[in-house]
């Protein structure tokens, strides 16, 4: 089967049409994913032990700083196990939007000459920090190992809770992506809001602590936080103590929302883009 022509500025595009485009071109984007990785750790001695690196020293500074320093112990114990199953899944999130600021003006050649669906080079992104991701689970394994601490049944739960960070991500990534060109202080925007969007989501803190500490307003607020819901599933596997489905239901309409808002936005804004890349 031949592909698709390549999109021409102007193009309208069905979501089906994308979505058929991006499948034909799944070769080109695993060679690129590849490419990504290899780059990324090309010369470096420690390699892929830099995938973790960065969240374990941050556990370890936060769980200094919680239990020695302030003496408070905040989540479940152990407590390295409860930041480190929070810190990695942030660093895929963080990494993948931070990393579309730059997606399409990092490529700009290839964006503007060739056929390949412009999308993909968000998924690229996504799908290479996904697998950082993945690499930095047999450390998450260790430490649950060292501190017998076996997962629970609701380790069933991990593929939903990828899938939807996935589609939180691409939803995000397809919004920044092309707004990074056509704004440049946008990167400045988007660096601020993720530190506070780190603070206000349950990484360094518990679900169930907002819930039976604060309540009311707060927790209702916070339940409509769509990285409260993915992390509520990442957790549990270790601690089935902080489930809470109402936290998951929200953040699955809203990842669902967001990836529509994506598709929009992308679709609306990448002849603006064309012409500013």
């Amino acid at each position: 089967m031949s592909r698709s022509t390549g999109f021409t500025t102007g193009d309208t595009q069905t979501p089906a049409d994308r979505a058929r485009r991006v499948w034909e071109y799944r070769k080109i984007l695993r060679l690129v994913v590849m490419r990504d990785m290899k780059v990324r750790y090309a010369g470096s001695a420690l390699g892929y032990l830099w995938t973790v690196l960065e969240p374990l020293a941050m556990s370890a500074v936060y769980w200094f700083v919680f239990t020695q320093i302030l003496n408070r112990h905040i989540g479940f114990p152990p407590f390295i196990l409860f930041l480190v199953s929070g810190q990695l899944p942030w660093y895929w999130m963080s990494g993948s939007i931070t990393g579309a600021l730059n997606a399409l003006r990092g490529e700009s050649q290839m964006v503007r000459s060739t056929s390949v669906p412009r999308e993909l080079w968000v998924l690229r992104i996504i799908l290479s920090r996904g697998m950082e991701y993945v690499f930095s689970l047999p450390v998450l394994a260790l430490i649950a190992l060292y501190y017998l601490k076996p997962p629970t049944w609701n380790i069933i739960w991990t593929p939903v809770a990828i899938l939807m960070s996935f589609v939180l991500l691409m939803g995000l990534g397809m919004i920044v992506a092309p707004l990074a060109v056509l704004v440049p202080d946008l990167r400045s925007i988007i660096k601020v809001g993720m530190r506070v969007l780190y603070f206000m989501s349950p990484i360094l803190y518990s679900v169930t602590d907002v819930v039976e500490k604060r309540g009311g307003t707060v927790a209702a607020i916070s339940s409509w936080n769509p990285i409260a819901g993915i992390m509520v599933l990442f957790r549990s596997i270790f601690f089935p103590q902080e489930m809470n489905w109402t936290y998951v239901w929200h953040a699955a309409v809203e990842c669902v929302i967001i990836f529509a808002i994506g598709l929009y936005v992308f679709n609306r804004l990448e002849a603006a883009m064309l012409k500013e890349i």
